[in-house]
């Protein structure tokens, strides 16, 4: 039995499976829009959004069914799009001051940045940020930083200002006419972190933020 607007409808068994009593009224409401359930007649009225049963005693059956799962389908679709890492807030570190994350920082493909303890800095073969990585410039140049502090944590804010130089990390992107024109300034935001010992280390994330890839930053041998 399947209850319908506080009915119970019974459904019959037919040779390739299962079959409403209702079916010969539903039927009939191809022609007179009206269908008759258990004696008492109803009308089927379009409510734009859905079908809605007005039924003889004043109570109304809405058949939302359809537009909620659509509105589940879109929901899921957003959900699948953003990766953990699309919404990272910080790494928890709160105890780091600006004296200790000042001198020289290196990367394993040759970037260098220097973070002096006046709040300027110098920047040599530096990538992109995000998707920004993916244009294969790679940025040479002066600026500022300083170190935030927020609710995830410590973050140094580095800024450039002032570009010397545009290298590029693959020979087909500097030739690609498509690829877009290397910025004269450009911000990027380090998280701080500390590895095993104990020691800092500055990363941002790079290409696809789903993914997770960090591009990571250790104190330059000998700073």
């Amino acid at each position: 039995m399947v209850p319908i607007g506080g009915y119970e409808q019974h459904w019959m068994r037919e040779p390739w499976g299962y079959a409403s009593p209702l079916q010969p009224e539903l039927n009939a409401f191809n022609e007179s829009g009206k269908v008759s359930l258990h004696g008492h007649s109803h009308r089927l009225a379009d409510a734009g959004s859905g079908w809605e049963v007005l039924m003889a005693g004043g109570s109304r059956l809405r058949a939302w069914g359809a537009a909620l799962g659509g509105l589940m389908v879109v929901l899921a679709a957003l959900t699948a799009c953003a990766g953990p890492y699309q919404y990272y807030e910080g790494t928890g570190v709160h105890d780091t001051t600006a004296a200790e994350v000042a001198g020289g920082w290196e990367n394993v493909e040759g970037t260098r940045v220097m973070l002096r303890k006046d709040g300027t800095a110098l920047l040599e073969k530096l990538d992109g940020q995000d998707f920004d990585f993916e244009d294969g410039w790679r940025l040479s140049g002066t600026g500022t930083w300083k170190l935030t502090d927020a609710d995830g944590g410590q973050v140094v804010r580095l800024m450039l200002t002032a570009r010397t130089q545009v290298e590029s990390r693959s020979p087909a992107t500097a030739t690609d006419a498509s690829t877009p024109e290397p910025p004269s300034t450009y911000a990027w935001s380090f998280y701080v972190d500390r590895d095993q010992h104990d020691e800092l280390k500055l990363f941002f994330f790079y290409g696809d933020p789903d993914i997770g890839n960090t591009y990571v930053m250790t104190r330059e041998t000998g700073s």
